[in-house]
């Protein structure tokens, strides 16, 4: 099973490249992240014509995300477990099929920026409940994939130029800490447990020629439970759909695991 995570930056105005890379890479589930838009305004024809179900939790002009999959999706769930006040749609879980079904989360978590402000508190409190329902989640003692635009840069190699970052949200020791924090609940950086070199980038600015200069960072991870790490075979990121033109900012990272 092939599993893919993309932060699309606005899927309407991304459709046809999005859809080209589908029918190219042929993900067997994809977790697609911001999608800047309601779920009535998803583009879910394009998707259904290639032989997806679809599930999205979408919001007007921000955050949004999906889960596609091409067997039956089940036992949805949309948003972490609730607090007062936020109506952020940053996370959907499902479970997908296949002859062992796995549970897969898309994640668009907070940005943070600026520092010292409410939204870096609101940054570091959400990851503490994304902490605190992935526990519950490992207790069910399946496979799970946790995969999505986190927005840290969990160490200095995840960037070209870490000292350019020392101010940011992304990079802060606390966002990092708490990263750290995560993983060691039990669950495996599916990249770093197949390659792990320097230089697996997942986004680049649109500013400042990022792309041209290779001035990238690793912020879109794939955090494995034990039986899904068990099974990890491949992990495979997509640059070159950075190059196409009007693209993201983010690439795709495909994880592949024997299911």
């Amino acid at each position: 099973m092939r599993i893919a995570t993309w932060n699309v930056n606005s899927i309407n105005a991304r459709i046809e490249r999005v859809l080209e890379w589908f029918e190219e890479a042929q993900p067997d589930v994809a977790c697609l992240q911001e999608l800047k838009c309601v779920d009535e305004k998803f583009p879910a024809e394009g998707f259904e014509r290639l032989g997806y179900n679809i599930a999205v939790h979408g919001q007007k002009t921000y955050n949004g995300v999906a889960i596609l999959s091409k067997t039956p999706i089940e036992d949805v769930r949309r948003g972490l477990p609730e607090v007062e006040g936020d109506d952020h749609a940053r996370y959907i879980e499902a479970v997908v099929g296949g002859e062992t079904p796995i549970r897969v989360a898309s994640i668009y978590l907070p940005n943070g920026n600026p520092i010292g402000t409410e939204k870096f508190a609101y940054k570091l409190a959400w990851m503490e409940r994304l902490r605190a329902h992935a526990k519950t989640l490992l207790e069910l003692e399946e496979p799970l994939a946790l995969v999505g635009d986190f927005n840290v840069i969990p160490e200095p190699e995840d960037a070209d130029n870490p000292p350019s970052w020392v101010n940011d949200a992304l990079f802060t020791p606390e966002a990092r800490s708490q990263f750290r924090a995560l993983k060691n609940i039990g669950l495996t950086d599916a990249y770093m447990e197949i390659d792990g070199r320097p230089g697996g980038y997942t986004f680049w600015d649109y500013q400042a020629g990022a792309w041209q200069r290779n001035h990238g960072i690793r912020i879109d991870h794939c955090l494995l439970s034990p039986q899904a790490a068990d099974r990890l075979r491949g992990v495979e990121i997509h640059r070159d759909t950075r190059s196409k033109e009007k693209p993201s900012d983010h690439v795709p990272v495909v994880v592949e695991l024997d299911l």
